[in-house]
């Protein structure tokens, strides 16, 4: 990977796409020049593909056939520890890195420009006449209790025409507002006071606090059985982290568990923190992602795949039920998020809480080896 950081204006980049090719191909910088780790719009055939400029350009192909990169893009460049997590990632696990992009790049509109767009929310007025059609639409809007959705989301998620969203808009009972893109999370707060701990989990609350104060990465398997409050405990480790001012993540191997979760997390921080999994809105992924990567999303809950979300310094991941094989991607790119969190965390100096009543065996023999600490 060349050292250099800075590409001015004509110079060859190498740039890694999310297309299946298995190598990375080469462009003149744009007008402007762009740094290594910048996302990039770029030419491939007739169509526009999102990149990344992954370095110095090989230099094997005729630079008076060269294209230039379209343009580099309003995101948060990714960082060096990332690129690294990704190419070590793909070496662990025989993957592709194209493929390791697009397991990176997972929310829609990245490449939109960031204009105010309209979006629609619950009107006040029913519709003149209910048709099955109308109903799904007003079903959806119920169902995810004032989340704003485009008009194409919706009459996706409804599986009915984008007539039948402009005829309920045009009836009053969907509202139509202009809305600024992507929005910061509100501000967690970790001074809040907690719940009353006992003297088991204030003990095992102030080891893990203090292996996130310490700013290096370790490994920490809690273990208790199902109600010691575990999760009362690894939030003590969330708030340390947050008052260090990093970010931190808490992968979750089910999105069941989620809004109760969630209530949790509320009540103890004041407010309500990201979240990432597959029954969140493309609206709402897409915020997260590009939050994440300005430092404006101080907690995540999600999903397996919120591992590759590009956080710009997260300093603790949260594994919960550890053990859960819905931790395991078994398409696309194979991988488990339990290694791959650790993987991570070394890569960015974090801490990883592994917790569960029942550790898999993997975590049990790295605990009683004395690679984690428990």
């Amino acid at each position: 990977m060349s050292g250099q950081e800075f590409f001015h204006q004509g110079d060859r980049v190498a740039v890694l796409t999310a297309q299946p090719l298995d190598r990375l191909l080469d462009y003149r910088a744009p007008e402007g020049g762009c740094f290594r780790g910048a996302f990039v719009e770029v030419p491939l055939g007739p169509r526009k593909v999102l990149g990344v400029i992954w370095g110095a350009g090989g230099g094997n192909f005729d630079s008076a056939k060269l294209r230039s990169v379209i343009r580099v893009l309003d995101l948060a460049t990714m960082r060096d520890e990332m690129r690294q997590f990704l190419s070590k990632a793909a070496d662990y696990t025989l993957t592709p890195m194209s493929m390791m992009l697009r397991l990176a790049t997972r929310a829609p509109g990245l490449s939109d420009p960031p204009s105010m767009r309209k979006v629609l929310r619950l009107g006040d007025t029913q519709p003149d006449r209910m048709t099955p059609a109308r109903a799904k639409v007003l079903a959806v809007m119920e169902e995810f209790g004032g989340m704003a959705f485009t008009p194409k989301e919706l009459a996706d998620m409804a599986g009915v025409t984008p007539s039948v969203v402009k005829g309920l808009v045009g009836q009053g009972a969907l509202r139509e507002e202009e809305t600024p893109r992507d929005l910061p999370y509100p501000a967690l707060d970790p001074n809040r006071p907690s719940k009353d701990l006992t003297e088991d989990q204030s003990r095992a609350a102030a080891a893990l606090s203090e292996g996130v104060q310490s700013g290096s990465y370790g490994t920490t398997l809690l273990k208790g059985v199902t109600g010691s409050g575990k999760t009362e405990v690894y939030l003590e480790a969330v708030a340390a982290c947050l008052r260090r001012g990093r970010q931190a993540l808490v992968l979750l191997p089910e999105i069941a568990l989620t809004a109760e979760f969630l209530k949790r997390v509320e009540q103890r921080f004041g407010a309500t923190p990201a979240e990432w999994h597959s029954g969140a809105t493309m609206t709402e992924r897409r915020r997260v992602w590009r939050m994440v990567g300005q430092g404006n999303a101080q907690l995540v809950i999600g999903a397996r795949s919120a591992l590759f979300l590009p956080f710009r310094d997260l300093g603790l991941i949260i594994v919960d039920e550890e053990h859960d094989t819905a931790y395991k991607q078994e398409e696309g790119v194979l991988y488990n998020a339990r290694d791959m969190s650790v993987l991570r965390a070394a890569m960015c100096s974090a801490q990883v809480v592994l917790a569960s009543a029942t550790p898999s065996l993997e975590t049990w023999s790295n605990a009683e080896a004395g690679k984690y600490k428990r």
